[in-house]
């Protein structure tokens, strides 16, 4: 399979899915606004997002998809089957137990991870009501992302790409068409997560069954992949999930900011998951399993040219998206969401977060393709030592930076301790001689820079006063918006193509199965 097609497919169907989270965000921001119940629903369901991300997608999809993709390397579908089985039941049992104390315990949940809230009784009683509604979704989004995994190493990339979309298509109906039935109308969201979660397990099952690999009961222990899986899991909720960790952190301490602090953390936050989606996740997707087979077929030199294509290409996309959030925020923000209920004086707000974020947004992708490069190698030792480092440190600059730039100070630590991980993980892998530099990277970095710099001086020119983006209708805005982004991106590829670097640079090839393997 050509990596560069794959990345594009899980890309333009990741598009897909953040066009229709951008449109409900829009829909919260002009229904609820950065209100107190906004601040409610955030909370309440970034817990359940974060256990998710936290036990699902990030520590149990690192330590299974790289055990799966070598089960089935070395010894065949059917053993990759049952090891499928075994794994599905653990999680299911496990996960059915988490739901039921996440909900009864959602009080004393929220007062551990949101303690600010407290000093409003109802703001408080609100959020644990909404947080006993959204802790199924962990259930459901949990089995999605073993699913996913199972996809993943089939090289069916497409199809967990373009499975979030029914969480948002679910969320939009629930706050389109049954908001008047709920109360508080809040809840709508709370109940349409859920349902969001019912739908994606439900979209990948004609997909499992498609290549034979539906779970089915059969509870088994004593499996060596399981308890490798088992094993693993523990120090790679720290290694791989330290930005969900501090998230949560940062939530803690904005708890006790002003209220719509939390909501324009969030707001930044889903415009930062724009870029990281389509790029960070899409690439760590595609990679895990191909540098997986790599290592279980000790292609060293084939393991290297993969993280060095992938940095290459984070390169290549991050900085011009990081570019454009820092220099186009207040445009960017005011034409997403300013509107109803959400003012000008929030469009500042979120700006400010978006700035601070915008800085580590190299970081946080990066990461995405670092940590891989250990834990396909089922190497958990060093990045759980940097992630506890990073976290510790992130923190502590939380502390530093709330007073004098409230909210933004907790986006600016999240964003430098993103940054520190991805270096510590870059180091890492240099001096274990994991990767080795590819030839051309003096030229391919002077190329990224003469480009950028020509696509910043469009930008800062082309952007205007705040003043306009604050008073003109949202028709003007996308007007100006529209052209400004695409002139940008636009010269930003034109001079990298007049410099030299084309398309086929970056092609590339997944190795093939070993013989004598069942497809």
């Amino acid at each position: 399979m050509n990596l560069l097609k794959a990345l594009a497919q899980t890309s333009s169907m990741t598009l897909l899915s953040r066009i229709l989270g951008f449109l409900r965000d829009v829909v919260v921001a002009h229904v609820f606004g950065a209100a107190g119940t906004t601040d409610a629903f955030v909370v309440a369901f970034r817990l359940p997002n974060l256990l998710r991300r936290l036990f699902a997608e990030g520590a149990f999809s690192q330590a299974f998809v790289p055990l799966l993709a070598a089960r089935r390397t070395q010894e065949g579908d059917e053993s990759a089957r049952r090891l499928v089985n075994n794994v599905a039941s653990v999680l299911g049992v496990a996960l059915l137990v988490t739901t039921v104390l996440g909900m009864l315990f959602a009080p004393q949940i929220v007062a551990l991870s949101a303690p600010g809230f407290q000093r409003d009784p109802a703001k408080f009683a609100l959020t644990a009501h909404l947080l006993r509604i959204t802790f199924p979704y962990i259930f459901f989004i949990a089995l999605v992302a073993l699913s996913a995994g199972i996809l993943n190493t089939w090289q069916r990339f497409w199809v967990p790409a373009l499975t979030p979309v029914w969480l948002n298509v679910a969320l939009l109906f629930f706050m389109l068409v049954l908001v008047s039935d709920f109360h508080p109308p809040i809840a709508a969201l709370a109940w349409g997560a859920v349902a969001g979660g019912v739908l994606q397990l439900l979209f990948q099952v004609p997909f499992l069954k498609r290549i034979g690999m539906l779970p089915c009961w059969h509870w088994n222990l004593s499996d060596p992949g399981v308890r490798r899986v088992l094993v693993l899991m523990g120090p790679a909720v720290v290694g791989v999930s330290v930005g969900q960790i501090s998230l949560v952190l940062s939530t803690l301490f904005s708890s006790y900011l002003p209220t719509g602090s939390v909501s324009w953390l969030f707001f930044a936050d889903r415009l930062m998951e724009f870029p990281t989606g389509l790029l960070g996740a899409a690439l760590g997707t595609i990679l895990l399993p191909s540098l997986a087979r790599a290592h279980a077929q000790d292609q060293g030199g084939e393991y290297s040219a993969l993280l060095d294509w992938g940095l290459r290409l984070t390169l290549l996309l991050t900085l011009p998206a990081a570019l454009a959030l820092a220099l186009a925020g207040v445009p960017l923000v005011a034409t997403l969401f300013m509107r109803g209920a959400f003012s000008a004086h929030d469009v500042l707000a979120v700006t400010q977060a978006l700035l601070a974020y915008s800085v580590g947004l190299m970081g946080l992708i990066a990461v995405k393709i670092l940590a891989p490069g250990f834990y396909a190698r089922q190497d958990i030792r060093t990045p759980v030592r940097i992630a506890l480092l990073v976290l510790v440190v992130t923190q502590a600059m939380n502390a530093l930076f709330i007073g004098p730039l409230q909210h933004a100070g907790l986006a600016l630590a999240t964003s430098l301790g993103a940054t520190g991980n991805a270096l510590l993980l870059f180091v890492g892998l240099r001096r274990r001689g994991v990767y080795q530099p590819g030839p051309g990277w003096r030229l391919f970095l002077l190329r990224l820079a003469l480009a950028l710099a020509v696509m910043a001086g469009i930008l800062v020119l082309g952007r205007g006063t705040d003043a306009f983006w604050f008073g003109a209708s949202l028709m003007q805005r996308l007007m100006r918006l529209v052209p400004l982004l695409l002139a940008a991106g636009v010269a930003y590829f034109v001079v990298l193509g007049m410099l030299g670097m084309r398309p086929r640079d970056f092609l590339r090839r997944t190795l093939p199965q070993d013989h004598g393997q069942s497809q």
